[in-house]
């Protein structure tokens, strides 16, 4: 698949489902968001913006349009679940060395999100939805950590439920302005890190105190 031609062309390959039948417009944006998860190139803050813009133009409406974009996101995140799974760390960085450029993802990506993982824990899973960047991969530690497939599926579907709903407000409020929805999202995503950080500021402070605490 070449995935320049899908970014390059996918306003139109959706705007193209719209115009043939509603319904064909929801799996469109489905297969997008499925798509965008197997593929980090493939930016969801193009896909679900569209598609609140084709709310605000009357051709669409909102809520199936959230709930095709999450249907889409969380099948797009079990692959890579999976892979963490089943695969080896190591193999999958060398395979990622080798070929991640083709799906915009370094080694350099993973051994982060593994990072952040260890840090903040299964909470990422759902946290990590709302940031781009890690939103993708995240899947791929929580597999090699052996996360349970019902709390993955719950914290996935929960923060990406959010993000989908954010992302479709934001082209439904924009309108012809869709396309500028980044500038409206960063904002929020810079929050998101912000209270991580925060997090794990007051995650070590309470373990201070809890460990001098008892050697009082």
């Amino acid at each position: 698949m070449d995935i320049s031609f899908v970014i390059s062309n996918l306003t139109d390959l959706i705007g193209r489902a719209v115009e043939a039948n509603q319904w064909i417009g929801y799996t469109s944006i489905l297969i997008a968001m499925f798509l965008e998860n197997l593929f980090p190139p493939i930016p969801s803050e193009l896909i679900m913006p569209l598609g609140g813009f084709y709310v605000h133009q009357g051709q669409l409406d909102l809520v199936p349009v959230v709930i095709a974009g999450l249907i889409g996101t969380v099948l797009g995140a079990f692959p890579w679940y999976g892979i963490g799974r089943l695969v080896n760390e190591e193999r999958l960085e060398k395979w990622l060395d080798r070929y991640g450029q083709w799906l915009g993802i370094k080694p350099q990506d993973l051994a982060r999100t593994r990072i952040w993982f260890n840090r903040y824990g299964t909470s990422l899973v759902f946290w990590g939805r709302l940031v781009p960047g890690i939103r993708t991969l995240i899947s791929v530690p929580a597999g090699i950590e052996l996360m349970p497939i019902i709390p993955f599926l719950f914290w996935t579907s929960a923060g990406s439920l959010i993000w989908t709903f954010l992302l479709t407000m934001g082209g439904l409020l924009l309108g012809e302005s869709y396309s500028n929805i980044e500038v409206w999202i960063e904002p929020f995503s810079a929050f998101v890190k912000l209270l991580l950080f925060i997090s794990i500021i007051a995650g070590g402070a309470f373990l201070i105190w809890k460990t001098f605490g008892k050697r009082k």
